[in-house]
């Protein structure tokens, strides 16, 4: 039985963590990336504005799916962690500049997260072909 490989694929832009986890980790041909959150190259939490958190949450997937090699149009399925319910409105906005139809599958959480964060996002995907 042939079993499919795993990797760690990472490079020096992908945004790390201090904490014991892998930012992405790819399995044949499917790529699964931890939590993103609004945090520069070395982990730091930036804090911002909802919308600037999560576009800052978003491009630090980007980068992730880039190092595995896959992309935002090779998502299909999307975690989202919203802390504040209120933040639903701005965040399906914001959503629909990055993912467009067909979309992934999407799960949102809200009134979660510390008071550090506003928003987090992880996804699987796929490579691009």
């Amino acid at each position: 039985m042939n079993h499919p490989s795993v990797s760690y694929p990472i490079d020096k832009d992908t945004p790390v963590s201090h904490l014991p986890f892998s930012p992405v980790v790819r399995v044949g041909d499917l790529i699964f990336v931890s939590g993103q959150a609004s945090v520069d190259a070395k982990g730091n939490i930036i804090s911002d504005t909802f919308e600037g958190e999560f576009r800052r949450s978003v491009e630090n997937l980007r980068k992730v799916l880039e190092t595995a090699g896959s992309d935002l149009k090779h998502v299909i399925q999307t975690r989202n962690y919203v802390r504040d319910a209120e933040s639903v409105p701005l965040y399906n906005q914001l959503y629909r500049e990055y993912f467009s139809a067909p979309f992934p599958t999407r799960t949102t959480i809200t009134n979660c997260l510390s008071a550090a964060l506003k928003y987090e996002i992880e996804c699987v995907a796929v490579p691009k072909v």
